[in-house]
């Protein structure tokens, strides 16, 4: 999944949910429910994340959505093999990035 976010130091819960389709209450269910979240909250309660909570968004996404894990099955994945699967999504996520360039520069032609 390819996400069309600026780069910031904080996003709203409104952006993230924008950026990836989905309900605010869903990444705020994600942030109670996985420790690797780790949002800051301003003043008024508000949850900012930063760019590497995005990065962990974007693989439980990945792994919730995509792969169809189970919450409890994600998030023992995610302790068991984290490192393993980091590296992966890494990879898959930079593909995914050199075929959206790729298919722009195909519809410029």
């Amino acid at each position: 999944m390819h996400l069309d976010l600026p780069e910031k130091r904080y996003y709203s819960i409104g952006e993230l949910a924008k950026a990836f389709d989905v309900n605010a209450s869903l990444i705020r269910f994600w942030d109670k429910e996985f420790d690797i979240l780790k949002p800051k909250k301003n003043a008024k309660g508000n949850r900012m994340f930063t760019p590497e909570d995005v990065k962990n968004l974007q693989l439980i996404y990945h792994l919730v959505k995509e792969r169809g894990f189970t919450l409890e099955g994600a998030k023992t994945h995610l302790k068991e093999a984290q490192k393993k699967t980091l590296d992966k999504f890494e990879i898959i996520r930079k593909l995914e990035a050199i075929k959206v360039q790729l298919l722009n520069i195909k519809n410029e032609l």
